[in-house]
């Protein structure tokens, strides 16, 4: 059953998670203050699937089961689903910045690929226990918290080297009935109003590390879990625009002895299958990725244009501005594409899903995580000074000064002052505070760092077959034989792709997507 963002606030009542914030402990995470914007960002992933006019790309039937489910719980059959993943995770996060939801997609859609492949080679039930879970998740419609990255301690260390073992997450005891795990997770977003976490594999593991190989299942709730958050988003201040509405907590999460129960186990120490997990969670995630930087490159480009007319300036005759807000266009479309290029030229899977093509989900990301400064920096050029100059929001209201700043701050005279300053405080809120650090450092090293991207554009990318061009060309002549060449690209198997998108699975959701966000 699709749940409405009031009904995902009223689930959070029914879970007793143990959270400290900011030194207090949080009696009541769904009416705690401080975690509103997070909660709110993921409400919009429950609401706009309830809307007339985006349930189309916010919904998808799932072939396991029948049912009609949320996006971000669905697993992908098509490129056409990779297209509408984009677009609907686009569509959220240019309303809330970070929606957070689209993880638990990447790590659903991980977990159907890897536990198919595990059956497939050792004959266990993995994938039957996942698909349980799968649909009592989407039954439920719930919202997972990835509980990927460890604390890692040493970074020269493997994880069976370290000092103090629980700066990984690790089985202690293997039952008849299940699993005992402890260890810590150090970045989950979202932690404090999850229904339940995935914990997952950080990184590859060798057989010596097999007991740091688990994946599996845990209430937010379940005893021996411990979340440490900071506020989401900079609720309560006047002057947050933007994230005193939507934001995101992210928290260190403590495993203590938790007893995980055998159905909810999908890895405990195979460690070349968690491998592949760890894998495809990453090219799902930097997929998501894309599309996630690029709803928020929306608000910049649309925060951009606001400040450029409020100061009077018109970019078709003023050339530098106009060449700059090009440059940012050419940023977020130019990452977006790679996005879809990754949809377009997905990989079937055996399990019967698909998978983005790698190097260009890689180099989308790559992209994203080195130009999301770029981004600022071009919003901070269009807007002007006043951006980190302009008086707090209680001077608009201070009778001894609202006069006189009105009459100087205003810049087209048909544009209120108070308009300008509203606009320029969002392009702080988004770029120069410390919530704009937020979404720096996430786009930096959220879904890995760029040397993780870096390492997997040249493990896939077929540079020989460029070698072998090259050599024919010097052996042969260009004009020599038949002047065919056959120079397959990343994923690609044939001209069109492994399966090329009908019109009606992208275009006709591209309505829906432009109608919404010019309602908003």
């Amino acid at each position: 059953m699709l749940m409405t963002a009031a009904d995902f606030r009223e689930s959070l009542r029914s879970r007793r998670p143990r959270v400290f914030l900011d030194g207090q402990a949080v009696e009541s995470v769904a009416d705690e203050p401080r975690l509103a914007p997070g909660i709110n960002a993921i409400g919009v992933t429950y609401d706009f699937a309830l809307r007339p006019e985006h349930a189309a790309l916010m919904t998808a039937r799932q072939g396991t089961s029948g049912k009609t489910v949320n996006r971000m719980l669905h697993i992908n059959e098509t490129s056409g689903d990779l297209l509408q993943k984009l677009e609907a995770v686009r569509l959220v996060c240019r309303e809330s910045g970070c929606a957070q939801r689209y993880l638990s997609h990447d790590a659903l859609n991980g977990l159907f690929q890897s536990t198919k492949r595990a059956d497939d080679a050792h004959g266990t039930d993995r994938h039957a226990r996942f698909l349980a879970y799968l649909h009592r998740v989407q039954d439920e419609d719930l919202t997972l918290g990835i509980a990927m990255t460890d604390a890692k301690g040493d970074r020269s260390k493997r994880p069976g080297q370290q000092a103090n073992r629980d700066v990984y997450v690790h089985v202690t005891e293997r039952r008849p009935d299940g699993i005992v795990i402890r260890g810590t997770k150090a970045i989950v977003t979202g932690a404090p109003y999850m229904h339940e976490f995935l914990v997952m594999p950080c990184r590859t593991h060798t057989a010596e590390d097999a007991d740091f190989a688990v994946c599996c299942a845990v209430p937010v709730d379940a005893p021996g879990v411990t979340i440490v958050t900071r506020p989401a988003g900079r609720p309560g201040e006047a002057a947050a625009k933007f994230s005193a509405k939507y934001g995101q907590a992210t928290g260190v999460v403590l495993f203590d002895d938790v007893f995980v129960p055998h159905e909810n186990v999908f890895f405990d120490g195979q460690h070349e299958e968690a491998g592949f997990l760890t894998t495809s969670y990453a090219t799902h995630h930097r997929h998501s990725c894309i599309a996630a930087r690029a709803g928020f490159g929306d608000l910049l480009i649309g925060a951009g244009a606001l400040m450029i007319e409020a100061n009077g300036l018109n970019p078709d005759r003023h050339g530098h501005i106009r060449d700059a807000m090009v440059e940012l266009i050419t940023i977020v479309e130019g990452f977006f594409a790679c996005g879809v290029a990754a949809s377009v030229y997905c990989v079937k899977d055996p399990a019967g899903s698909v998978m983005p093509d790698a190097v260009f989900s890689n180099i989308g990301k790559l992209l994203l995580a080195t130009k999301i400064y770029d981004m600022h920096r071009v919003a901070h050029y269009v807007s002007g000074g006043l951006v980190v100059a302009l008086p707090g929001p209680d001077e608009d209201h201070n009778p001894e000064t609202q006069a006189s700043l009105s009459a100087v701050l205003a810049g087209r005279p048909d544009i209120p002052a108070a308009q300008r300053l509203e606009v320029a405080r969002l392009v702080e809120d988004l770029t120069a505070s410390h919530q704009g650090g937020w979404y720096s450092m996430i786009s930096l090293h959220g879904g890995g760092s760029p040397e993780a991207m870096k390492r997997e554009i040249w493990r896939n990318y077929p540079v020989m077959e460029k070698v072998e061009l090259v050599e024919r060309l010097l052996d042969r002549g260009v004009l020599a034989g038949d002047g065919t060449r056959e120079t397959r690209q990343p994923g690609r198997c044939c001209v069109k792709g492994c399966e090329a998108p009908t019109a009606l699975d992208f275009a006709s959701r591209a309505p829906a997507v432009l109608a919404g966000s010019a309602a908003e």
